[in-house]
């Protein structure tokens, strides 16, 4: 991974244009005890982009490092008060959606999104394979038909947006970007984000497309070794950018260079995947690994497919 390595600091920070303070970028995510993926993610990458995070609690994950066993749901009510509290107090710049919990929980969210047309919404779709297949099809069926509609950026890896969208998808090979994107378009959804696209060498691609094609991208070299949370980080980053007012697709490169950048510099706390490191442009002098040079033994990290899914030949990553 070769981009520069940079802060927030040195770029403009994302700010409230009318009293100079950071923009507010509100999230509905799931609370992830670990702080690798989920809410504690989003709030982490906000900060780190200079902006303020609304955090809403839409479930709490049972989880460590390395899958997650459970989630234990909220009510839709809990979850319909936590926002509307603070939207009638904080201007939101931009929304983040990523975990809901539940079919219940995302007609709660699609109304109070619906509230607020021109606020650019980035959703994040994570590989939800942990969950009970009646669940996850409920789940999935609510997400086409509520949020999508909403969204103004679907995140998500190639194989899961492929499977979310083109579930009849039979040719050999996978779709293109721009085929996902029209069949996000045609469900309500303006641009899609694809990453972990396979490119025959050892790379990835990541791609922002349309229905009428590809807008921007960048590629990452690949690495054996399994994430978390790597997902939550570029969509959570893609929705503080969009705060300031940014192109879309000078937000999409900027968001993936800090991506590359947190996991050039991820750890692994505990015996599972690696996490990323939303605060690597904090660490003093000759605390990062130059460019090239391996991490400690034990903490290399490798790259995702960008939405928690694994790599070949790694382990499992929610």
């Amino acid at each position: 991974m070769n981009a520069l390595q940079t802060g927030p600091d040195e770029a403009q920070p994302p700010t409230d244009q009318d009293g100079g303070a950071p923009a507010c970028v509100m999230s509905f995510n799931a609370n992830d005890p670990s702080g690798a993926s989920g809410i504690g993610a989003d709030i982490a990458t906000v900060a780190a982009m200079g902006a303020h995070a609304l955090p809403v609690v839409t479930s709490l994950l049972i989880r460590d490092t390395a899958e997650v066993f459970e989630s234990v749901e909220i009510d839709p009510e809990a979850v319909m008060e936590q926002a509307r509290s603070i939207l009638e107090d904080v201007t939101v710049a931009s929304w983040k959606v990523g975990f809901l919990g539940s079919a219940e929980n995302i007609s709660v969210v699609a109304e109070i999104l619906s509230d607020y047309p021109d606020t650019p919404l980035v959703a994040h779709l994570s590989n939800l394979s942990w969950m009970d297949d009646d669940a996850q099809m409920a789940y999935l069926d609510a997400y086409r038909e509520l949020i999508l509609p909403a969204t103004h950026v679907l995140v998500g890896a190639h194989q899961t947006l492929t499977d979310f969208l083109l579930p009849e998808w039979e040719s050999e090979r996978m779709p293109s970007a721009r085929e996902l994107a029209v069949a996000a378009s045609e469900l309500g959804a303006s641009y899609v984000l694809v990453t972990g696209v396979q490119l025959p060498d050892q790379f990835i691609d990541n791609v922002l497309a349309s229905p009428q094609g590809a807008l921007a991208g960048e590629r990452f070299e690949r690495f054996e070794a399994g994430f978390v949370g790597a997902g939550d980080t570029l969509s959570a980053a893609l929705a503080a950018i969009l705060s300031s007012g940014t192109e879309l697709d000078v937000a999409v490169s900027e968001a993936l260079s800090f991506l590359d950048q947190a996991l050039d510099a991820g750890f692994r706390p505990g015996m599972g995947n690696v996490v990323p490191d939303r605060f690597f442009w904090a660490l003093p002098p000759g605390d990062a690994p130059a460019d090239g040079e391996p991490l400690p033994e034990g903490s290399e990290p490798g790259q995702p497919t960008l939405d928690d899914t694994p790599p070949p030949s790694s382990r499992n990553v929610h």
